[in-house]
């Protein structure tokens, strides 16, 4: 994890020292306050995670890698609003925090500064590296339309969840590794690879995310049990068990669906257990990431770098939160 802390340093230092211009005042401190709440930079780490796969040096992976994260924050600005989100990694969200009209303009300046990073990448890849960013960028919001329409639809096929958490989360994380390689000097063959790995996983990490959000310990996931629940969210684990429930156990379900009573949580869990659905999910989520390993053990890159990169997606798939 030595080098993993290397990289995250160097992110941090570039990040912090991010030049965002003071004036207008209400245009760039939404951006600054954004960022310097920006998480675990997991999207700039595999970047320069996948350069490194394929280069000693990650000096030219770091202005894609930085673009790549304002993109993501872009995202994330824009995504609270739709939700009317109060909260982003526990402090106000921006539109709450100042107006909405100043949260959609300084989300429009941040893609504006993605894209200016991006336009820094060294000009041999620069074509290639835009096609995916565009390519990426368009997916992200197909996903976050399709998660909207989803609330409005009744019933949604498993398939059709799959496909959104695809484009909604796992291929921005697949585009990352993807540029990263690209920059690193990777052929097409090999970024592909990479880029198959990073997708597969990521839509793992989405049905890891929806599994710990019912079974997850509230006090290390650091949100309320069950939210999905209490909001209807239509995750994989919902729509196995209205595939599978039958008789009783699917009235009770779509009875619960309707309903705000406080014992909702663990009455739909009650369904949920009965049908093994965590089990049939935790399948499905091994399935993708063991997809996604069998791409990477096909990368004829540095063994050590994709050893490291193995190592901390794995970490990833026994996280508690």
């Amino acid at each position: 994890m030595e080098k993993l802390q290397e990289l995250r340093l160097r992110i941090d230092q570039v990040m912090n020292n991010l030049e965002i211009p003071a004036k207008p005042k209400n245009l760039y401190q939404p951006i600054s306050y954004t960022l310097a709440n920006s998480g675990k930079r997991m999207r700039p780490l595999l970047v320069l995670l996948g350069c490194k796969v394929f280069s000693e040096s990650i000096e030219n992976a770091i202005h894609p890698a930085i673009g790549l994260e304002l993109f993501h924050n872009f995202t994330l600005l824009h995504d609270d609003i739709m939700d009317d989100a109060p909260l982003r990694r526990g402090e106000p969200t921006v539109h709450r925090k100042w107006n909405t009209n100043i949260a959609i303009l300084s989300g429009d300046a941040m893609m504006i500064q993605a894209y200016q990073h991006v336009l820094e990448t060294k000009q041999d890849v620069l074509v290639t590296v835009l096609r995916i960013f565009n390519t990426t960028a368009l997916e992200v919001c197909d996903g976050q339309q399709l998660d909207m329409d989803f609330e409005e639809m009744e019933r949604v096929s498993i398939n059709d969840y799959l496909n959104m958490i695809r484009l909604k989360t796992a291929v921005l994380l697949a585009a990352c590794l993807k540029v990263g390689a690209t920059v690193g000097g990777a052929n097409e063959e090999q970024a592909q690879l990479l880029y198959d790995f990073g997708l597969n996983t990521g839509i793992a990490f989405q049905l890891q995310d929806d599994i710990l959000d019912v079974y997850g310990e509230s006090n290390k996931v650091g949100k309320q049990k069950g939210g999905d629940i209490i909001s209807n969210k239509k995750t994989f684990l919902l729509l196995k068990a209205m595939e599978l429930a039958e008789g009783n156990d699917a009235s009770e379900l779509s009875r619960l669906l309707k309903s705000n009573e406080a014992e909702k949580v663990d009455a739909v869990i009650r369904i949920y257990d009965k049908l093994n659905i965590r089990e049939l999910a935790e399948q499905r989520m091994w399935q993708f990431y063991n997809s996604g390993i069998e791409s990477l053990e096909k990368v004829n890159g540095n063994q050590e770098w994709i050893s490291t990169l193995k190592g901390f997606t794995h970490a990833l798939m026994h996280r508690e939160h």
